[in-house]
């Protein structure tokens, strides 16, 4: 993964994401030579965010098999929340 300095950034502007970004599909920013942020491009965001919903969407599969769920009423989940 190619990291950039927060500097660099600042001088050489969206050139410098697009630059690493065709090497690697991930780019991290340091700032004072800590890693701060992470940027990538939207179809490798997507491609997380779908990966993050299949995974959620398993661990719902799981809990209604193994019936670790609770039927109830609005008012009733409600209630129970607030507790």
């Amino acid at each position: 993964m190619n990291t950039i300095t927060a500097n660099q950034l600042k001088t050489k502007g969206v050139s410098a994401i697009q630059k690493n970004l065709s090497e690697n599909c991930e780019l991290v920013i340091t700032v004072r030579g800590k890693e701060k942020y992470i940027v990538m491009d939207m179809e490798h965001y997507n491609y997380l965010r779908e990966c993050e919903l299949d995974a959620a969407l398993h661990q719902v599969k799981t809990d209604y098999q193994d019936g670790n769920f609770i039927m109830e009423t609005v008012e009733d989940h409600i209630k129970r929340i607030l507790q």
